[in-house]
């Protein structure tokens, strides 16, 4: 059994994957690009809230500082056409658009009028086109949903709990909290005819805050699903409370205690991702999330600028860890594939590091997300900082499961 923690992180050997990925190689080899099938449009570049672990702008990447404050339309057109262009290339009948942060709804309800717009005039119709956006919700009156809701355009809500707990973290700059605002907000999208529009709430884990009632104080919302997120950190920047070297497994705890409560339930009280995506892996199905498991990750960013840059937590690893050195007016979505940080998302097993390659939960755990890999000196190409809790989490979820199915099978 491999231990749950890396040792080849420590060989200081040129950072992987883009000094050390050789994509012509893979290329000759038969390997091909999945296409991109999720574009996320960072709408806006600020943020009318203060949290204290956002990605964003408490870490490692400033980027934001450059950036336009709204995306402007000559982006939002030219990044249409990409994708319509990317659509056509790769005769694709699918594909979702996140409209992002900074703080989407900044922008205005006339932006996502015009938005929707360009992407339902610009991508084929054979092609299903999902609108879907992540708020922080303060902003989400009524004329806004209104807004939103002719344009079809459905909202994940970000919340961490009760007042207390949300408001730890999640405050404007002078301190004061969002959880009144966020509350009333979701009370009108839960109601008809919003309710159609509401996906389900993401909520970073606070170890500080008690699991079981953090996860009773979201389902007083009833979100059709639910997320719990780590906290972004890295074997150079670990996250609270999971020091790079031991093998105490604080998040496995606290989702744990969440999980005996939420599967014993005699009725489904709201999906939680992360749980099912798990479950999902231990029977033997493919991984609908870029957090877990092995399937290739097919989303690309188009920051406010035009930028194409790799999944937008990498800002979390350092400074200008997401770019690509593209956008939308010079280069397609196919240039982004054909770069080895792209590709080494696509690789399955043959992108895990060499302890990971020999875990017992390999393919269901698949290294975890993969910022949380990265180590200064030879990138990501290590097990994931939460290396011991999702291990121990995954064997808890599977040995539930397992021990259900062998006694229905018996039974």
């Amino acid at each position: 059994m491999a231990t749950p923690v890396a040792i080849e992180h420590l060989n200081q050997e040129p950072e992987w994957p883009d000094r050390a990925l050789d994509l012509a190689a893979l290329r000759a080899s038969g390997w091909r690009p999945a296409p991109f099938r999720q574009f996320l449009f960072k709408v806006h570049s600020r943020c009318n809230l203060s949290c204290d672990y956002c990605y964003v702008y408490e870490m490692a990447d400033q980027s934001w500082r450059a950036k336009p404050v709204t995306m402007p339309a000559d982006v939002v057109s030219r990044a249409a056409a990409r994708i319509a262009e990317h659509v056509a290339r790769h005769d694709l009948d699918e594909v979702r658009v996140i409209l992002h942060g900074g703080e989407p709804l900044m922008a205005g309800p006339g932006f996502f009028t015009l938005l929707a717009a360009e992407l339902r005039n610009a991508i084929p119709p054979d092609c299903t086109l999902e609108l879907g956006l992540q708020t922080n919700a303060v902003l989400l009156d009524e004329q806004f949903l209104r807004v939103l809701l002719a344009n079809r355009i459905r909202v994940g809500v970000s919340l961490d709990g009760g007042r207390e707990a949300n408001d730890r973290h999640r405050s404007y700059a002078n301190g004061r909290g969002s959880f009144d605002l966020v509350a009333a907000a979701l009370r009108r999208l839960r109601t008809p005819p919003f309710d159609r529009l509401y996906t389900g709430i993401l909520c970073t884990i606070d170890l500080a805050s008690d699991p079981v009632a953090t996860y009773e104080a979201l389902l007083e919302f009833a979100p059709p699903s639910m997320d719990f997120l780590l906290p972004h950190g890295n074997w150079s920047n670990p996250p609270p409370r999971r020091a790079a070297a031991s093998a105490k497994t604080p998040y496995a705890d606290w989702l744990m205690a969440i999980f005996d409560r939420w599967y014993a339930s005699p009725r489904k009280e709201a999906g939680i991702r992360f749980f099912e995506e798990i479950i999902n892996l231990v029977l033997g199905g493919p991984s609908q999330v870029e957090s877990i498991g092995l399937t290739p990750v097919t989303l690309v960013v188009i920051e406010a600028d035009g930028t194409l840059e790799q999944v937008d937590s990498l800002k979390a690893a350092f400074a200008g860890a997401p770019a690509t050195g593209l956008n939308v007016f010079d280069h397609s979505f196919d240039d982004a594939l054909e770069l080895p940080a792209i590709a080494a998302r696509q690789l399955g097993i043959d992108g895990l590091c060499a302890t990971c390659q020999r875990c017992e939960v390999r393919d269901i755990c698949g290294a975890g997300l993969y910022p949380h890999r990265y180590r200064e000196g030879n990138g990501f190409l290590n097990p994931s900082v939460y290396c011991p809790d999702l291990l121990r989490l995954i064997r808890h979820i599977r040995d539930r499961v397992q021990r259900d199915l062998t006694d229905l099978v018996t039974s």
